[in-house]
């Protein structure tokens, strides 16, 4: 019996050991989601929490029922267009604006929730962010949008970069 005990024991401390914070779980989360991205240049994912709670999650791909770059090549690449400029011409939905529409289309409030992205939103995203009322973002990647970063500042939305 106290052989038992014994290996209880050491089995909880692994545990304890190996158990991720909740930036790590949930930012391992949005990596996850990412993988279901069909986006051909950047696979992003991007889950919604608040205390603690998913509440979405949505990842980088064609609008629901439409084609994806993955069969049909992509426009953006054809026309050489550097990334974080003419989002327009992109045929995928973002992970963070597909996030906040699965939300919407639940009926679930991500109002001061906090949104984990595996990449800093561009300007598009960030406007949807401000809007649905998420008060903080962790981010893995970096993203080249100047005007991103200073809306979001002038929010007073949080961005906290992820450290694994």
């Amino acid at each position: 019996m106290a052989q038992l005990r014994s290996k209880t024991k050491q089995a909880q401390i692994n545990r304890k050991r190996t158990r991720p914070s909740w930036d790590e779980y949930f930012m391992k989360m949005a990596e996850l989601a990412a993988t279901r991205s069909t986006c051909l240049r950047r696979q992003v994912g991007a889950v919604i929490v608040k205390d603690k709670r998913i509440l979405a999650t949505g990842y980088n791909g064609a609008p629901s029922g439409l084609r994806h770059c993955l069969d049909i090549g992509c426009l953006r690449d054809k026309l050489g267009i550097p990334s974080g400029e003419r989002h327009e011409l992109c045929r995928a939905t973002h992970a963070e604006q597909n996030a906040i529409v699965q939300a919407a289309l639940f009926g679930v409030s991500i109002k001061d929730s906090t949104l984990y992205s595996t990449t800093h939103p561009c300007i598009l995203c960030t406007k949807l962010i401000i809007n649905a009322g998420i008060k903080k973002i962790t981010i893995k990647d970096g993203y080249p949008d100047e005007m991103s970063r200073e809306m979001l500042k002038e929010a007073g939305v949080e961005i906290r970069i992820f450290k694994s």
